[in-house]
């Protein structure tokens, strides 16, 4: 994320192929680290991103492609709606029945229209794609019914020609606020949680799950928002538009870790009971008197053990909050584009500025990152050279 924002796109998506592959890997599951796991906390296992930053990673690989000039950006937007896909069966095949067609979970993980979008965006340069633009933009239209430029797009694809002679399109991406952070939070171990932490054990041990109604430190995805709502659009001087949201990060961030809180807060207690178990059985084994020093000693140990347990916060942490869209037919040639924040009370004094060249039917793109009232790096345009 610091690459894109210094304007160094190729550096960025050299990157974020790694950590996908890295990911990737980390996906498969190791019995000894899950052991190890619950005789310590989920920090010691291997990070493989949660759900929604697999899915983040893809997305911003072709957004980076896109700003170098790539020729990959498709095959990426592709890669977004098949790790969705992947991700949604694990979690349906995952889920006791009952749970499985929830409205929450079908929220929590539904499609997110960024990748769509993207292939038509790219498919559009093309005449003889217009039926793969016009499929693309039913997704966007199905999976982001709330987009403020849906319907429009859908219906331009449908029935009017590619963009008339003389002229190109502009996109101008906007990634605006800062995106979902992870912090400690303490939380009473709920029925359905103590239900599957009991399955946990049973897997794992002979030992029943005890009744305990203790707090259990687990992960919370905190949403930080954004000041400025959206990004005025200024081109030659004369105000365009404004980018509207395509993918809200934070609230897919926040339905996601909602969705999964019963089995965070299960392996929490699952460890908890582990740990208690070690302690008594030591007590056992070396016949220990209750009450005496050495007792004492191992329950004051036991108690340190439980202690030192930490909830896993990691996080991708440079995160935007939304990621927006604004899409400009534009004459053929130079123009003077101007990026300014805006939110309901008006626009800020805060701008952004740059230069791009619009050619005969094709498009052009620039890309502003903008975590609070200012952007910050460079303005990203097409092809790699940025100001």
């Amino acid at each position: 994320m610091l690459e894109l924002a210094a304007g160094r796109p190729k550096n960025s998506e050299r990157i974020l192929r790694g950590v996908r592959d890295r990911f990737d890997h980390l996906e498969e599951k190791d019995a000894g680290e899950f052991t190890i796991s619950m005789l310590t906390d989920d920090t010691r296992r291997a990070y493989a991103g949660e759900d929604y930053e697999k899915v983040l990673i893809r997305i911003m690989l072709s957004l980076s492609n896109v700003m170098s000039g790539g020729g990959d950006a498709g095959a990426y937007a592709l890669q977004v709606v098949e790790k969705q896909q992947q991700i949604i069966a694990s979690v349906t095949e995952k889920s006791r029945p009952e749970e499985a067609d929830q409205p929450r979970m079908e929220l929590a993980y539904k499609q997110l229209a960024l990748g769509p979008y993207i292939r038509a965006m790219l498919a559009e340069e093309s005449p003889l794609t217009q039926d793969e633009v016009t499929r693309a933009r039913v997704q966007v239209a199905n999976w982001e019914p709330n987009f403020r430029d849906a319907k429009a797009d859908l219906q331009r694809a449908k029935f009017s020609k590619p963009v008339a002679k003389g002229y190109g399109t502009l996109y101008v991406f906007a990634l605006v606020g800062r995106g979902p952070i992870k912090q400690e939070h303490e939380e009473i171990p709920t029925q359905a949680a103590l239900f599957v932490a009991d399955r946990i054990l049973n897997s794992v041990s002979s030992r029943s799950l005890p009744p305990t109604l203790a707090p259990v430190k687990v992960p919370q995805v905190v949403k930080l928002g954004r000041i400025a709502d959206a990004v005025c659009v200024r081109v030659d001087g004369d105000i365009q538009g404004q980018t509207a949201t395509i993918a809200d990060i934070g609230t897919m961030a926040v339905r996601q870790q909602e969705a999964r809180q019963t089995e965070i807060i299960a392996r929490a207690v699952a460890r908890r009971v582990m740990k208690k178990g070690a302690i008594y059985a030591v007590q056992e084994l070396t016949d220990i008197d209750k009450g005496s020093p050495l007792s004492l000693a191992a329950t004051v140990a036991g108690i340190a053990w439980e202690a030192t347990e930490n909830a896993d916060t990691r996080c991708w942490g440079l995160l935007p909050d939304v990621i927006q869209v604004l899409r400009i037919e534009l004459a053929v040639g130079d123009h003077d584009i101007g990026l300014r924040p805006v939110s309901q009370a008006g626009e800020f004094e805060s701008s952004a500025n740059t230069t791009v060249t619009i050619n005969d039917g094709r498009n052009s793109y620039v890309m502003g990152i903008l975590p609070a009232a200012r952007f910050v790096g460079s303005l990203l345009k097409s092809g790699g050279i940025n100001d």
